[in-house]
């Protein structure tokens, strides 16, 4: 039996795909591997957004076809996602022993591939497979299970690939292709199935997941396609909570507002990008709305949902960035007085328009203006998340808390972990914790209370 090993960087579509092939896999029998060592497949699944990502990507298979090869020359060592897609064949070359390029509409056929690549027929052979495939938006549906009741307490489902929006900093619509969505019923049904199996809450995924089916599925009562399918989600029994990432701010309309005031079961947290509180940068970066609409978007969700937690991405150092605009930033975060906030400093990426703009700027100025509104999102969240303790939260419990696995942890229905010590019949519960201190974006729940008003 072929042991697999996959390890993924970037975005929760990046998490997603990579689950599927680990179900893919595990249905023709191969073994989940906990780490690359010994392992007979060693797969690298990341992102093109940032350049950082892929230097790290490839560095990590430098060193792993090192030693892999050194030590099990039979290794099949491959890439697949973003990366695999917007540089192909040329992986292969400049990381000489990797065997596997799978591009983002062809991870479904990682199976068939590396079962011809173990066979030992070609040993030699190398497979780069990066077509576009039409229908490949429904392939990603496999989750990986180990029997009745361990699909896990929360689950990512995907909805639709592609992006049609071409930001002018961004890869993803060269990497992902097209926006093609699955149909209502399928996804519907993958949810089912999910809840059937455990699954308590589910977040369904898009690179702008707000333009679900616009092309493909009509209005209907004043509803958008996305509004329909929340809808539809929302019917199901036993399903107790939906999110959704990653939305667009043009996706926003009053429908998909007024959504989270008429659906319980969908969060009161919308992570909503920004990328940049300056009109000129947002025109110049092709986004589509201005700052005055983004903040008119905010007010509404939070008249529909008093309690809803914001987030945002923003993005320092667009080429042209003047520090007018940077301090256009800064005002929009301390109005926007965001949840949290995931900060980016911008870095060109080949194929995009913004990496041929004149005035790109120098790198210590973007990372002295990166440092200030960190300071400044710290500042916002420290005081958002004090003001929560001593007050009581409802909870979904996930499971062990990702840093010390003696505790268990929860999440909000806005978005904020917490952390408590529990036990593990606790887990996949909905249930009452009292706050009674804060860490660095994460909140501790008093274990004296933990159990109480549990459902």
């Amino acid at each position: 039996m072929p042991s697999v090993f996959i390890k993924t960087y970037g975005c929760q579509m990046n998490e997603r795909d990579s689950e599927a092939v680990l179900a893919q896999l595990a249905a023709r029998g191969y073994s989940r591997a906990d780490s690359a060592a010994g392992a007979d497949v060693i797969l690298l699944n990341t992102c093109s957004v940032r350049d950082l990502a892929e230097q790290k990507a490839i560095g990590k298979m430098r060193a792993l076809v090192g030693n892999a090869l050194a030590h099990r020359p039979e290794t099949v060592l491959g890439f697949f996602g973003c990366m695999a897609q917007s540089r192909g064949a040329e992986l292969t070359t400049q990381v000489p022993g990797v065997r596997l390029v799978l591009g983002t509409q062809k991870s479904h056929h990682a199976g068939e591939h590396l079962d011809a690549l173990l066979s030992g027929k070609t040993p030699d052979a190398i497979v780069v497979d990066t077509a576009a495939e039409p229908g490949s938006e429904s392939a990603i549906r496999a989750h990986v299970d180990a029997g009745p009741g361990t699909a896990g307490i929360t689950a990512f489902v995907s909805i639709m690939q592609g992006c049609n929006q071409h930001c002018t900093f961004c890869i993803v619509p060269f990497t992902r292709g097209e926006e093609r969505s699955r149909g209502i019923d399928e996804i519907v049904a993958e949810c089912r199935e999910l809840v059937d199996r455990g699954v308590r809450e589910v977040t369904l995924l898009g690179q702008i997941v707000t333009s679900y089916g616009r092309r493909t599925i009509p209005v209907r009562d004043d509803l958008s396609p996305f509004v329909q399918l929340l809808d539809a989600v929302h019917a199901i029994d036993g399903l107790e909570r939906i999110r959704f990432a990653s939305p667009h701010p043009k996706g926003y309309g009053d429908d998909l507002v007024e959504a989270y005031a008429r659906l319980p079961k969908l969060c009161p947290s919308a992570h909503i990008p920004a990328q940049s509180g300056s009109d000129r940068i947002l025109r110049a970066m092709h986004r589509g709305y201005t700052r005055d609409r983004f903040l008119e978007i905010l007010g509404k969700l939070r008249r529909a949902r008093p309690e809803i937690g914001i987030g945002t991405d923003l993005i320092v150092g667009f080429p042209g960035e003047t520090e007018a605009d940077f301090q256009e930033t800064l005002t929009l975060v301390r109005q926007a007085e965001f949840d949290q906030a995931y900060l980016f400093k911008y870095s060109p990426r080949r194929d995009t328009p913004a990496a041929s703009l004149p005035d790109q700027i120098p790198i210590p100025v973007i990372e002295e203006r990166h440092a200030r509104l960190f300071a400044a999102i710290n500042e916002i969240g420290d005081l958002k998340y004090a003001a929560l303790v001593g007050h009581t939260v409802r909870i979904l419990v996930e499971g062990p808390s990702h840093r010390n696995a003696s505790r268990l942890e929860g999440r909000t229905g806005c978005n904020k972990i917490v952390v408590f010590e529990g036990a593990a019949r606790h887990i996949g519960r909905t249930m009452d914790v009292r706050i009674v201190r804060k860490g660095c974006f994460t909140l501790y729940g008093d274990p004296a209370v933990v159990g109480l008003d549990e459902n």
